[in-house]
């Protein structure tokens, strides 16, 4: 049995449907604030929860656990830093010390695959030259956002743990900015978003300078980084930290290949356009993901091309409706916003 955390999510849900194509039975708990995307299997146990509300009956029979739940973004984060913390660090904290306890109880082997973040890394990018350091694990890691913070926060939590523990095997995968369709789809990464843009207006716009670089990841990718994490020898992963990462773009790069890849294959014209009025943060990390491969021999192979496509069409399909840009759904912090307040006034 399998734990997934966070199952019902942009990552978890495509995640959960190719474990049980593998054929392993899954457990997952999520709150399902954006719903159910799973139908009925007979392998899958769904448990609706708050990652904060840890059980130890979660982890009946389990052998290994994916901890994906909690915030996983800078404006969810900053909207409630209480929450932000609760979630990505303490629960986090609680489950893997239930893990733990419980690996060492039944002296075997529990592997933990921890969801963390590329933004780990940070460089100050002042000026429209942005010239920055490319960034490896062994790298200094500096967070100074909310978001970022708590995730290595969380990876130190359960190094200690670790270091208790020696059956308890974390592992934390530290993706770049996440792409491409999914169940539970978002439109408030930067690649789906401009696919959106240029869906309904023909036009990106690129904030500040554009300079900054983001390391970019297909959501299949991820899916197949996690897999291949749950069965790597433990000698190889046990407490390291591994970047999953496919290219860096910097961000107008990025814009006038999305618009590149809609002329081409779409025969759409969309114009790109700089407003340098507006301020985009100096957030600018440049990250490299050798040392999955070179280890264990896993590359991210899936760009930028054949997701574009896929929301493209997706979108003209009207899978997401008429307008999707004006639906909470697929953006994290207003459904945040909405359920927060829905929350509170019950």
């Amino acid at each position: 049995m399998i734990l997934v955390t966070g199952g019902a999510g942009y990552i978890g849900s495509p995640l959960v449907r190719e474990l049980l194509a593998l054929g392993e039975r899954i457990r997952v708990v999520d709150r399902l604030w954006f719903g159910n995307p799973f139908s009925d299997h007979e392998r899958l146990e769904l448990i609706q929860a708050d990652i904060r509300d840890c059980d130890a009956a979660w982890l009946d029979s389990v052998s290994a656990v994916v901890h994906l739940a909690g915030l996983s973004n800078d404006p969810t984060a900053d909207f409630a830093p209480e929450l932000n913390s609760e979630s990505n660090v303490l629960a986090t904290r609680r489950l893997a010390r239930a893990v733990a306890e419980k690996s060492a109880r039944e002296n075997k082997e529990i592997r933990f695959l921890f969801a963390s973040t590329c933004s780990v890394y940070y460089t100050s990018s002042e000026g429209a030259d942005v010239n920055v350091e490319k960034m490896v694990e062994e790298s200094p890691t500096a967070p100074t956002a909310n978001y970022s913070k708590t995730k290595r926060l969380a990876e130190i939590e359960l190094s200690r743990i670790a270091e208790q523990y020696p059956s308890f095997c974390p592992v934390f995968l530290r993706k770049g900015t996440v792409f491409g369709l999914s169940p539970r789809m978002r439109f408030d990464l930067v690649v789906n978003a401009f696919t959106l843009h240029a869906w309904r207006s023909r036009l990106l716009t690129v904030h500040g300078h554009g300079e900054a670089w983001r390391p970019l990841l297909h959501v299949r990718d991820a899916v197949d980084a996690y897999i291949h994490l749950l069965w790597a020898p433990r000698e190889k992963i046990r407490g390291d930290a591994f970047n999953i990462v496919h290219k860096n773009y910097r961000v107008l790069e990025l814009a006038h290949w999305v618009a590149e890849l809609l002329k081409q294959h779409r025969d759409v014209d969309v114009h790109v356009k700089r407003d340098r009025s507006a301020d985009n943060g100096t957030r600018s990390y440049y990250v490299i993901g050798e040392k999955i491969t070179t280890r264990l021999g896993f590359r991210a192979e899936r760009g930028t091309t054949e997701a574009v496509l896929a929301i493209w069409d997706a979108l003209e399909q009207g899978r997401f409706g008429d307008e999707p840009e004006k639906d909470p759904r697929y953006f994290n912090i207003q459904w945040m916003k909405n359920n927060l307040l829905k929350e509170v006034a019950a």
